[in-house]
This record gives C-alpha cells, sequence and structure tokens, in this order.
C-alpha cells in the first residue's frame, strides 16, 4: 500500500500539465497557420479570380485553352464557349478548360 501512495505523490500535478500541454501544440498550430497564409489562400484566390473570368467572358474575347489552343470567344452558353480558332473552324470547349487570355501569359 505504501507504493501506491509513493505513485500518487510523484505524479505532476494537473495545473502544471496544462501548460506544458499548450507548448507541445504551438509549433503544429504554427505550422498550419503558415500552411493556410503561404499556400491555400492564394490558392483560394487564384481559383475565384479564374471563376470570376470564366463568368465574365464575352463574344470577341481572346482565350487560350488549358490544351494550349489559341482562339477568340464566338458564343457563350452556360457551361461551354464556342471557340473561333480561325478560318471556317469553331471548337466547342467545356468552360473549365479555359485560361485566362493570351496577353496575360505574354506578360509572364
Amino acid at each position: 500500500m505504501s507504493n501506491y501512495y509513493l505513485l500518487l505523490m510523484t505524479q505532476p500535478a494537473g495545473a502544471s500539465g496544462s501548460g506544458n500541454a499548450w507548448v507541445s501544440l504551438m509549433p503544429l498550430i504554427l505550422v498550419f497557420v503558415v500552411f493556410y497564409f503561404f499556400m491555400i489562400r492564394p490558392q483560394m484566390k487564384k481559383q475565384k479570380e479564374l471563376s470570376n473570368y470564366r463568368n465574365s467572358l464575352k463574344k470577341g474575347d481572346k482565350v487560350v485553352t488549358t490544351g494550349g489552343i489559341y482562339g477568340r470567344v464566338a458564343e457563350v452558353k452556360d457551361n461551354v464557349v464556342i471557340l473561333d480558332v480561325g478560318g471556317d473552324v469553331k471548337l466547342k470547349i467545356d468552360k473549365s478548360a479555359l485560361l485566362k487570355d493570351p496577353t496575360d501569359i505574354e506578360q509572364k
């Protein structure tokens, strides 16, 4: 029975253990904050900007597809864009396959 009392006396108090928990969790919290501000937030901003661009397309805009096809918008429907690529060639392309206009790409 004396061993049981000895074990109870050697265990740390609850108040001193809670401060240690915050100190041990602080690096993990800091990593999440850094990931959010340097990786997640800029990516969400890019996605929102690209979505706004795709929704604001109108006839005559120059675009580039993800496959590298350059052309002008001939017609805009709900999720589809008819793209005039020169001559009498018109392609039906999904809006999600469009990148920014070529002038933005050439400046970078």
